[in-house]
């Protein structure tokens, strides 16, 4: 009788309905199909392993997901410590904005009636809209805010940690703002710019030229010393953009001065962008290794599926199998009162660090 082949030693089981499953169950199920619903297993797996590491974990998140309603499982994740840094699109954080003010997105349709919208003055996201006008409204408090902070340069982190502070002083609401506030957790804009939270920032610098300076190398610097100080990092991404390469680019910056960086040790990526287009939100986590983004032993699954279907489920089942490892992981603590953060109170070594400390003086 000819030997069985070693691949041939899992086989699929077919998913079966049952009544009452909760979600790590119906996951769990789901590492023996096959496709996107193995992969997002795996990705409950992988993230599960980061959590039980001692890790710094790195969320990033672009496209429309605070508008499309996924903003309080952000928050979700920010004030239970599933993650130590986040990295976002400026839209995101804007729309997190606007809901934490009080105010809504809607539900809508793809195929309404665009001309009849903008007369009417409606916004449209895809199938969601919002009020032009309540969107005006942002603009201004933004801009009022940021013309009372003292005028100088402020890295996005240290912007959005202050404007967190003043939502939440005005608020009391959960939001992604307020909750990284509250958790000291740091916040990352890269590209505020392109967003309606750097428009509101402009109208400050109309009040007066010296308002309104952000300092964007500043963040790479910052984000450097996240994973210098703490060499051992794991990166979550949801939907790619400008988030998911300014996170892998920490690592690489970090390696320029310490050689212990070795790239993150987990990646899980939910992503419907694809890699023959060369775009870098498709990109694969193995590419990423060429870069030195990954370590080449790290445990790592991308997820080709929408975020808005993924993430729900994803956290769902961790609120159900996380628990013991989010009371054991050790967070780390981020000093949030200055340029250049330290993280558990350990001091920057002047010998490895000296470059750092020049760009940031």
């Amino acid at each position: 009788m000819k030997k069985k082949s070693r691949y041939l030693d899992a086989p699929v089981e077919p998913f079966t309905v049952e009544r009452n499953l909760t979600a790590d169950e119906i996951l769990s199920r789901m590492e023996r199909i096959s496709f996107q619903g193995r992969n997002l297993a795996t990705a409950h797996r992988i993230w599960q392993k980061m959590l039980a590491d001692d890790v710094t974990i790195f969320l990033g998140m672009a496209g429309a997901l605070s508008a499309g309603g996924l903003r309080l499982i952000v928050a979700h994740l920010i004030s239970h410590r599933y993650i130590d840094c986040l990295v976002s699109t400026g839209a995101n954080l804007y729309h997190d904005l606007h809901e934490t003010r009080g105010q809504h997105h809607y539900l809508g349709s793809p195929h309404a009636d665009d001309a009849a919208l903008a007369q009417e003055r409606i916004d449209r996201v895809y199938d969601t809209f919002a009020s032009e006008q309540e969107f005006i409204g942002n603009d201004i408090w933004i801009a009022d805010f940021t013309a009372t902070l003292e005028p100088r340069p402020y890295t996005t982190r240290e912007y959005l940690h202050a404007l967190g502070g003043h939502l939440w002083t005005t608020t009391g609401r959960d939001g992604i703002l307020t909750a990284a506030y509250r958790a000291h957790v740091p916040i990352f804009c890269p590209a505020i710019a392109d967003s309606s939270i750097g428009m509101g920032i402009s109208q400050a610098r109309q009040k007066s030229p010296a308002f309104g300076h952000i300092d964007v190398i500043g963040d790479i610097v910052e984000s450097a010393n996240i994973v210098i100080r703490r060499p051992r990092t794991a990166s979550v991404v949801l939907g790619g953009g400008t988030p998911k390469n300014f996170i892998n680019q920490a690592t690489v910056q970090a390696e320029f001065y310490s050689p212990e960086v070795t790239g993150h040790r987990y990646a899980l990526q939910i992503v419907t962008d694809v890699p023959h287009f060369g775009g870098a939100s498709g990109s694969t986590l193995e590419e990423a290794q060429s870069w030195g983004k990954l370590a080449t032993s790290s445990a790592r699954v991308t997820v080709s599926a929408d975020a808005t279907i993924a993430l729900p489920i994803l956290v769902s089942a961790m609120a159900s199998t996380s628990q013991e490892l989010l009371e054991r992981r050790r967070r780390p603590e981020f000093t949030l009162g200055s340029r250049l953060m330290t993280i558990d109170g350990q001091p920057v070594s002047r010998e490895r660090f000296e470059a750092v400390n020049e760009s940031a003086v």
